[in-house]
Parts: structure tokens; sequence; C-alpha cells
């Protein structure tokens, strides 16, 4: 396929990762860990600094579309330290004029006047790990909050002039009714957050369900559950573009959405990880990085060893890391898109699409663009994994 470095201006996110938590939860399988008495918030904000110092020639001349603090529970930290962060960041690199600069934050961790400061150091969008509503839930999921601090939360981020934010909720609890489901999404609502994550609680490796796993509802419930919740949130005006994000007109996750896109993003802090698109010798090559992933380990590196783990990904295995991404939008992708992002031909993926295509699980669909879009099916959201899988290498 022929191609030009111009092609490849792709948009470009930061994610920063803050490791420490007040105390890990029983389905977590992020990289995250119990805080110590004294968090290192001044050691670490260096280090996240000299990583990407180290970053930079590879994105030499691009700028920021949005940055995401992720965790752990980012909001451990004090917005003085973030401020010194964003203000290290902006001199490396450039800022888009309307950069989303998002925060996670636990309901549980925020004290009064918190969100004001985080909204003067840059923060302008924040998304509250809220995932229920009923206390014996909350409980269960291991969470350090009640229903009564959500609320707070959401009153102190209104008063701090940040209007987009997100909740993140959970369904297919243990013990979990469909009524409930639905008061959990109903109590969420009623804050009227831009943004919704409601997604299935799932069983992941190394997690504590995982290995002592709860009574969960069976799998025609959860179905139950997911459709008349995604009935609900279309007629309050959420739109459902990814499979389990909903927004308000205009409040999509920027953030998000360039992951899903394909885009590229650089990823700081313990465990953090990044993925670069360069354009090299007339080919694409796309990277994946990875940092340290222990926190007093990741501390402990010399700034000369500050160097994230590169691994170049495969062409072989391009067309599956693309469809992993893609194909949760609801929209799907452009054929274009795909030739952009992975330097490979259309072609290469013809006779996949054809064949799930006569499988039911996706569709072509009209474009504003000159090439075609193929988007799964519902029956292909339903299952999105065996539609992923079928563009595995052979």
């Amino acid at each position: 396929m022929s191609m030009n470095a111009s092609s490849l201006t792709l948009p470009l996110s930061l994610y920063v990762h803050l490791p420490w938590c007040v105390r890990k939860c029983p389905y977590c399988d992020f990289n995250s860990h119990a805080a110590p008495a004294q968090i290192p918030q001044r050691e670490y904000i260096d280090a996240l600094l000299q990583d990407l110092e180290n970053d930079l020639p590879d994105v030499r001349g691009r700028s920021l579309g949005s940055i995401f603090f992720g965790g752990g529970t980012p909001s451990l930290f004090a917005p003085e330290e973030l401020g010194r962060l964003l203000d290290g960041v902006r001199a490396y690199i450039d800022f888009d004029p309307d950069i989303e600069i998002s925060l996670e934050a636990n309901p549980g961790t925020i004290e009064h006047g918190r969100f004001t400061a985080y909204r003067a150091a840059g923060v302008n969008r924040v998304s509250l790990g809220a995932q229920s509503f009923e206390p014996a839930h909350l409980q269960a999921l291991g969470r350090i909050h009640g229903s009564g601090d959500i609320a707070r939360s959401v009153e102190e981020l209104l008063s701090a002039e940040i209007e987009n934010f997100n909740l993140d909720l959970m369904y297919g609890l243990p013990g979990q009714t469909l009524a409930q489901s639905l008061a959990d999404l109903e109590a969420a609502l009623a804050l009227a957050p831009a943004h919704l994550s409601h997604y299935q609680l799932t069983l992941e490796p190394g997690t504590v369900f995982y290995h002592r796993p709860p009574s969960l509802p069976d799998a025609d419930l959860i179905w139950q559950m997911q459709l008349e919740c995604q009935a609900r949130l279309a007629a309050r005006g959420y739109d459902q573009y990814e499979v389990s994000a909903y927004a308000r007109v205009g409040r999509r996750s920027r953030h998000n959405l360039n992951y899903w896109e394909f885009g590229d993003y650089l990823g700081i802090g313990a465990g953090a990880h990044g993925k670069l698109t360069i354009f090299q010798s007339g080919k694409v090559q796309v990277i994946r990085t990875l940092r340290t992933r222990m926190p007093r380990a990741y501390l402990k590196q010399a700034p000369a060893e500050r160097r994230c783990e590169r691994r170049l990904v495969p062409g072989e295995d391009l067309a599956f890391e693309y469809m992993l991404n893609a194909l949760r939008l609801m929209e799907g992708f452009e054929e274009r898109d795909f030739e952009v992002r992975t330097g490979l031909g259309v072609a290469a993926i013809i006779p996949t699409l054809a064949a799930a295509q006569q499988r039911g699980l996706i569709e072509p669909s009209a474009s504003e663009k000159e090439s075609l879009r193929w988007r799964p099916t519902e029956f292909g959201r339903r299952f999105l994994n065996n539609l992923q899988q079928m563009f595995l290498p052979k």
C-alpha cells in the first residue's frame, strides 16, 4: 500500500498511571496497590516527568488532545502535585486548544474543595467510580464509599464548575436482581452525568473474585439487565457509542475514543502502557510500550534507566489488535481508517469480513467518506469476542 508521512498524523493522548488505592477491590485487575502511610507524591511526579522527557523524541512536533489520570486512585494525589505535573507536561509538549484532561476519583477520598483545586490545576473532566448505590453491593465490591458520598462528590464537582463528568456503574453484581440494577441506573441518572460507563462485572484472572468467585446472576438475567438499562439510557438522551459507554451530545470521552480508534498514546508511570505509530522506510510500524510495573521498583530506577520496554507489533497481528479496539464502537470503522492506522490494505481482511457478515456478526453501512464502513450487528455485539477472534492470524 502506498502511503506518506502526512497520512500518519494520528491523534495523540497521554495516560498517567497513579498506582495507589486506599485498598484493593476484590474484582480489580488493574496495576493498583494499597497506599503506604505516606505516598511519595513529589518523588513520583518527578519520575513521571522523567518518563515523558525520555519519550519526547517519539512525538516531536505533535500535540496532545487528551490527558487521563488513571489508577489506582488519582484523587489521593494533592492537586498541587498534579498541577506541577501538568505544568511540566505543557513545557515539554503542546496542548490542543480544547484538550480534555480527565481525573479518576473515588467518592470516598474527596474532601471539601478538592475538585475546585483540581480544576484550578487544569482538570476539566472527572470520572467517579460509583459502581453501585446499594450499600450491600458496595460492601461486596469492597468499595470504601457509600451512596451518599457519590451525591456529595457530584455536588462538589458542580460547585467547581466541572459539569463534564462520568459515572462508572456496574451490573451483574453478586446477588443483584433486575430491579436493583435498574434502581442503580435511576440513581445515577438522577445526578445528571454527562457520560455513563455501564459495564458488566467480570471475574478477571488474578483477582480475589476470580479465585473465590461470588454467586453472580445467570447469563440470561444479566442480558436482560443490559437490554433494559440500554433502553432507559436511550430514552433519557444518552447515546451508546461503545460497548459500555453512553454520552450526552458532545460529551463522548475523547481519550477513550482515541484508544478505540487505534490512535497513539504515551503511557507514563508504574506499569503504564503506550502505543505509537511510526512511519519508517515507507511502512507503518506500531510500537507497544510498557513501564516497570511495581511502584517501588519503578521509583528506584535512575533517570538513565527509566526507559520503557518497547515491542514492535508483528504485521500479522495488526488486524486483530485494530479490531480489538474498533469493533467495540457502535459505528464500527472505516476501511480507509483501517489502512491508515495499520498500514495494511483492506484486501487483507475482506475474506474475514465476508465470513463474519455471513454469520450475521457484522454489516456494511453508509459512510460520509469514500471508503466503506463496517459495524457489528446487535448479534455481533452480544458475541463480540467471537467476532474479534475471527481476525486472529491463522
